[in-house]
């Protein structure tokens, strides 16, 4: 039997109708920020972080700018277990006393940072691991004694961050952050991410977490709400309608999109090709967050 002509083409043509699709975004998106915040799942599965470095590297290479900032907190509490501590968190945010804020460091710092900067300059040489602390990047509050050294964003300073870029280098950014007497604090990433997007005017912040998105009905796992605007979060935020970790991830959302960012998306960071999807074509994934349309109270 003669092979089916189409199943020759078939494979071929689904890429070239992609790459058909991509151009507008591609050409839209060049020249802009995105700033990606990468955590939990797909920052301990090194398959994930090779695929979305893969990504983050095709960006760069049609001009956009990527920011990558990064978390960590399974690679923390892996640690803090084998040193014997038991992690504790306050509404998704970990308490950190002294010895946890160096454990912090060390593992965000010293060993995150370097593993994403590993996965995307092993394709091209062009990732710089920075720190908060490094050059005033992220000036550091206290954020509640109950936390220790946890910090809130007082300030960002986004020079070193825009010069890498200006250099054509991938700025990926740990988040431990210092206040005005250099004392170290750790940081929510998430709230980083957001903050850093604002300060940068960024296109996008995209959040990879593991999960699909914001749901409607947290008991329902299928119920990923795909688009809403920032009064719509806020009021499902005011109804206790999220839950733990996606807290901060939702108010870093809110934050950058009332403060000059074009959208906020959270995506599930296992899904293969995830930023690619959401970036260059029509079928977004995950749940895109949009400023409140003008003339209506934030």
């Amino acid at each position: 039997m003669s092979p089916d002509p189409a199943s020759h083409t078939s494979a071929p043509q689904v890429t070239a109708e992609v790459l058909t699709q991509s151009l507008p975004y591609i050409q839209r998106f060049a020249g802009r920020t995105v700033v990606i915040k990468f955590g939990g799942v797909p920052v301990s599965d090194p398959d994930a972080a090779r695929a979305i470095a893969g990504d983050v590297v095709l960006m760069h290479s049609v001009g956009i700018r990527p920011v990558i900032v990064h978390g960590g907190g399974p690679q923390i509490d892996d640690l803090m277990g084998r040193l014997g501590k038991e992690p504790a968190f306050v509404d998704g945010r970990r308490v950190t006393d002294a010895e946890t804020l160096d454990i912090a460091r060390m593992v965000l710092v010293g060993k995150v940072n370097r593993d994403i900067t590993s996965a995307i300059n092993a394709i091209v040489p062009l990732a710089v691991g920075l720190s908060g602390e490094d050059a005033g990047l992220i000036r550091a509050a206290p954020r509640d004694p109950a936390l220790g050294y946890v910090g809130e964003v007082a300030a960002v300073n986004p020079g070193i961050v825009r010069n890498l870029q200006e250099l054509g280098y991938i700025p990926v950014v740990s988040t431990i952050g210092a206040d005005d007497a250099a004392q170290p604090y750790n940081i929510n990433s998430d709230t980083v991410a957001g903050a850093l997007a604002a300060a940068l005017s960024a296109e996008r912040l995209v959040v990879l977490t593991d999960v699909a998105g914001l749901l409607a009905d947290t008991d329902v796992p299928e119920s990923v709400l795909s688009d809403v605007t920032a009064g719509e979060l806020a009021g499902i935020l005011a109804r206790g309608g999220v839950e733990g970790g996606m807290i901060p991830k939702v108010e870093a959302c809110l934050h950058a999109v009332r403060n000059g960012v074009g959208s906020a998306h959270l995506l599930d960071g296992t899904h293969p090709h995830v930023l690619l999807l959401e970036l260059f074509t029509d079928a977004g994934v995950g749940t895109m967050i949009r400023p409140d349309p003008q003339g209506m109270d934030p």
